[in-house]
């Protein structure tokens, strides 16, 4: 039994080693009943076996025990009539059964008579030659590839002896024809087992089913949709269904949150633009009577109001997405060239950035359906972007094409890249690529996520292409103006 824990144990410690932490549930239940049910049902089989065994070699054993206890009543009724080799040769015949091999020997060790499958040569024969002493009760000897049922008793006839009776059976056969039928029961146990284990497989398949609809759930709701995104589960556990409930209270919970913050940063926003704004007003009125202050005294108005206007601008940023997540970000979509608006843009960067901007346009007008003032806010800001992650005097591309129902606008920079792991984040409020890339460039990492707002507000879709080290290329998709249908 130790022996049967320690095997178990040290089975279940290699299925541990063998089955991965970050393996599915399912796989993890179906290979553990798979061991368990493999060792439950080996263990019965062989248990089986054995027992069977046992009976086998029992039953011989009376056999054997009960023809040498009537053995010498039957040759004393046949002495009566005949002399002793004729009787013991009667008697033999008289108790024969198949495969049991009889002799008896006289006082002398002569053999008096034996059975008719009786030959010196046959294992039986050969086996009690080699041993020193017979048994006296019916034992099972292990003799080469044979396994042999031997035993000899005196043979006593009304009180005296007359020799020795011996008798033998060889189990040998018996034996590998239980084993032949003990290896189609294992075999049998584990088609069973197998066939159980795709049962159980296929239930709990349906048991973590739940699991996995909580999971994509989970991992498809957004900040927009929390409002709505919801868990149902049908006849699930009580269990489950309990861990559905308290996922959908947190939900709900985080709908709440997300809210309330969009709330305070519009309210705030909008609270602090006004005295932001009446205080650069003074600064301003101030540095116009500049020449009443010294040199410490200029630099720190200039200071104060660069940073006055920086967190002006943060804030219209925070209103500008605040009036977004609530649908009052206003965008009236009408038909608008490109060609025009690129061209207007490209100069206003140029005369602020100091930066070549080298475009490229299409012979043909692309009218698209924009906001023309909305969509300059947005060229605006990736051209920003461009000239502030690019080498000094590296022009930017600025590219449109037009194809089908379709126009794109192309913004190139040959600067520093994004790292491929941080391209699907860099539209998200307040994310900034890694320090390393960002050090001594000023940015709130809301610009990106205005674009973005924007460009879905007039049905728009932005991408970027980037790679390390050979700059980015970020490009926005507008559908193009069509007359015969309502904008």
């Amino acid at each position: 039994m130790s022996r049967f824990r320690s095997a178990t144990s040290s089975w279940w410690s290699r299925l541990r080693r063998l089955t991965p932490a970050h393996d599915s549930l399912q796989l993890r239940l179906t290979l553990e009943l798979l061991v368990i049910s493999l060792l439950g049902l080996s263990t019965l089989s062989i248990w089986a076996g054995w027992q069977l065994e046992q009976l086998l070699i029992a039953g011989h054993k009376q056999t054997l025990d009960y023809i040498a206890a009537r053995f010498p009543e039957q040759l004393a009724m046949h002495l009566q009539t005949q002399n002793l080799k004729d009787g013991v040769d009667r008697t033999i015949e008289k108790v024969g059964a198949p495969g049991l091999v009889v002799w008896v020997k006289d006082r002398r060790g002569e053999l008096l008579g034996h059975s008719a499958n009786f030959d010196l040569r046959i294992p039986e024969a050969q086996l009690a030659r080699s041993l020193m002493t017979m048994p006296a009760h019916p034992q099972v000897i292990r003799f080469g590839t044979y396994r042999i049922v031997l035993c000899a008793a005196p043979l006593l006839v009304n009180g005296q002896s007359v020799g020795e009776l011996v008798l033998s059976r060889d189990i040998t056969g018996d034996q590998m024809q239980l084993q032949a039928r003990l290896g189609q029961l294992l075999l049998l146990s584990a088609v069973v087992a197998l066939l159980l284990i795709a049962a159980i497989s296929a239930r709990i398949s349906m048991a973590v089913a739940p699991l996995r609809q909580m999971s994509q759930v989970a991992a498809a709701v957004s900040a927009d949709a929390l409002q709505v995104a919801r868990l149902e589960l049908d006849q699930a556990p009580a269990e489950v269904s309990g861990l559905a409930r308290a996922f959908n209270a947190m939900l709900a919970r985080l709908a709440v949150s997300w809210q309330q913050q969009r709330d305070f940063m519009g309210n705030v926003s909008h609270e602090l633009r006004t005295p932001l704004t009446i205080v650069a007003g003074y600064l301003q009125s101030l540095q116009r009577r500049s020449a009443h202050l010294d040199a410490d005294q200029r630099q720190a108005v200039d200071t104060a109001r660069a940073e006055t206007e920086r967190a002006i601008q943060l804030l219209g940023d925070l209103l500008e997405l605040a009036r977004a997540d609530s649908g009052q970000l206003i965008v009236a979509s009408q038909p608008t060239d490109l060609h025009a608006l690129l061209a207007e843009s490209a100069a206003m960067a140029e005369q602020v950035s100091r930066r070549p901007i080298r475009l490229q346009l299409p012979d043909d007008t692309v009218l698209v359906a924009a906001d023309p003032a909305r969509l300059q806010q947005v060229l605006l800001n990736l051209i920003d972007n461009a000239v502030k992650y690019s080498q000094p005097e590296a022009a930017i591309d600025l590219r449109l094409t037009a194809s089908g129902s379709n126009a794109q606008i192309q913004v190139q920079d040959r600067g520093l890249g994004i790292p491929l792991s941080e391209q699907q984040r860099i539209f998200e409020r307040f994310y900034r690529v890694s320090e390393g890339m960002t050090r001594g460039r000023d940015g709130s990492g809301l610009g990106l996520a205005i674009v973005k707002a924007l460009l879905d507000a007039m049905g728009g879709t932005i991408q970027v292409r980037s790679s390390p080290g050979q700059g980015s290329v970020f490009t926005i998709v507008l559908p193009r103006w069509q007359p015969w249908v309502s904008p």
